[in-house]
């Protein structure tokens, strides 16, 4: 029996718990109370299974759930039909090629740059380009290790077993980040084609370079830890032990990554526009990226400085109109903290439609494991129906699912199009960099539904909110401890 029929099979079959009034374990909880045991008897679990098999379905369920993926098995055909392609309001520059982030987690840079290549396109004339995602994780990776080991001095009076300092231990240097960190990179560092720092095998496959320096910072945290105890003269002792610390970092990012280009030092982009045309400039890192706010490319953008946008969260259990932050958390000491305006979901997607609307991509982070498929690229949450296989309902809300750590942001991507009905969204187009051959070329689809269940950010042009969205980031902003759902970097 293949897939498809024995899906046919359980919906024909199956009857939902929501259209009767008890079932037959209810029924029999009804009549006989047992008292309460803290532990679990091998007579019970026999029970349990005697009248689970008792009933056709289960045992229909047990052939179909336990020798195929329970996720192809329980996909609705209808939301593979509803998620279609076909959108009604659409920016004219989506971006190309589809790009691969491959075995790393750097999506929010290859989300970051995807967003900014959009405005350098336009203003060069280009039919395919790519920034240098690889350039910009260098000096993450570095920056990385450098805020580590100052909040490492910043903690030395902190219960080493406690939970701030093994939160920082867990993970110095992970390949993902936020949109302010990436922030930073770009007002430090600048942007660089990718062909004037292309792709190492370490950059496309970043756990072995990753768990080299993870290791490292942990020797060193404990190094700092014991200097600092232990020396009259903290301060120089510990500065100079730093920087040969940062410096056996460095070396080792070098090795694996290739030196980058210097920031301040000039380059050629040689390149052909869109009419084959061959063009040249010469320019430095902070220089390209600086031209994003140039008069041209802000015209070429439809009036947006990409260096103006800032992120929007939906965090329900915060107050709405309230501005977030995380503390400790960051890439860059001395730059901007990562800051989130909390709105609804309405307050979101109307400023993501107007976005779209003045052909603007917009970066957005999300859960994306949730009801979503990779082969087909939908991301609904009526994709796959658990209560149909298992007669049970996956009943958290999103504030449930982010008080229990259920869910977080753990992917970014870019919004290009949506398509919308009487007013309303329906399902929104998806820009991701897993490569072509996820989704349809690369290409995803998410329901409105799904959006508002599993999307937490979006960064957004002050222009499209109110001003009263916009003076939130007047606020001091409520500080979230490290360990909370908010502080996950996509």
């Amino acid at each position: 029996m293949d897939v498809e029929e024995l899906k046919s099979r359980l919906e024909r079959d199956y009857v939902y718990i929501k259209d009767r009034p008890s079932d037959k374990m209810s029924q029999h909880t009804q009549k006989e109370t047992k008292p309460y045991s803290s532990t679990l008897s091998i007579s019970t679990t026999e029970e349990w299974e005697k009248e689970l098999m008792q009933d056709p379905k289960n045992r229909l369920a047990l052939s179909a759930l336990s020798s195929h993926d329970a996720k192809s098995v329980l996909t609705q055909r209808s939301a593979t039909i509803a998620n279609t392609q076909t959108f009604n309001i659409k920016i004219d520059s989506e971006g190309a090629p589809i790009t691969n982030q491959r075995s790393s987690g750097r999506c929010w840079l290859f989300a970051a740059t995807n967003v900014f290549r959009v405005a350098i396109m336009k203003r060069h004339n280009l039919k395919e380009f790519e920034l240098s995602q690889a350039y910009l994780f260098y000096w993450d990776k570095l920056e990385k290790a450098n805020y580590f080991l100052e909040q490492i001095l910043d903690t030395v009076d902190e219960d080493l077993e406690g939970r701030l300092l093994q939160r920082l231990l867990e993970s110095p240097v992970g390949d993902g980040g936020q949109w302010d960190m990436v922030a930073n990179l770009v007002e430090k560092y600048g942007l660089v084609p990718q062909s004037h720092y292309p792709d190492s095998f370490n950059a496309s496959n970043s756990r072995v370079m990753s768990s080299l320096v993870t290791t490292k910072l942990r020797e060193y945290a404990l190094r700092l830890r014991q200097l600092a105890s232990g020396s009259s003269n903290a301060k120089e002792s510990l500065g100079a032990a730093k920087e040969g610390m940062m410096r056996e970092i460095h070396l080792i990012l070098t090795i694996m990554l290739g030196p980058p280009p210097n920031p301040d030092k000039e380059f050629t982009w040689e390149y052909n526009d869109k009419d084959d045309k061959f063009q040249s400039l010469t320019t430095t890192p902070l220089k390209y990226a600086a031209e994003l706010s140039s008069q041209a490319s802000v015209k070429a953008n439809s009036g947006t400085n990409i260096h103006d946008l800032f992120s929007l969260v939906n965090d329900p259990r915060n107050k709405y109109g309230q501005l977030l932050s995380v503390s400790r958390l960051g890439n860059v000491v001395g730059m901007r903290p990562v800051r989130y305006v909390n709105v609804d979901m309405t307050t979101m997607k109307t400023a993501c439609i107007s976005m779209l609307r003045s052909n603007i991509p917009i970066f957005f982070g999300c859960d994306v494991g949730k009801f979503s498929d990779r082969t087909s690229g939908i991301m609904d949450t009526d994709l796959v129906n658990y209560e149909l296989g298992f007669n049970t309902r996956l009943g958290l809300t999103k504030t449930h699912r982010l008080m229990t750590h259920e869910s977080a942001m753990t992917h970014a991507m870019v919004l290009t199009a949506v398509h919308v009905i009487d007013d309303k969204p329906v399902r929104w187009r998806v820009q991701n960099s897993w490569g072509e051959s996820s989704g349809s070329k690369g290409w995803f689809v998410m329901s409105d539904r799904w959006m508002d269940e599993f999307v937490y950010q979006a960064v957004v042009d002050p222009k499209f909110v109110s001003k009263d969205v916009q003076d939130v980031l007047k606020q001091e902003p409520k500080m979230l401890p490290l360990w909370d759902p908010m502080g996950a970097l996509a």
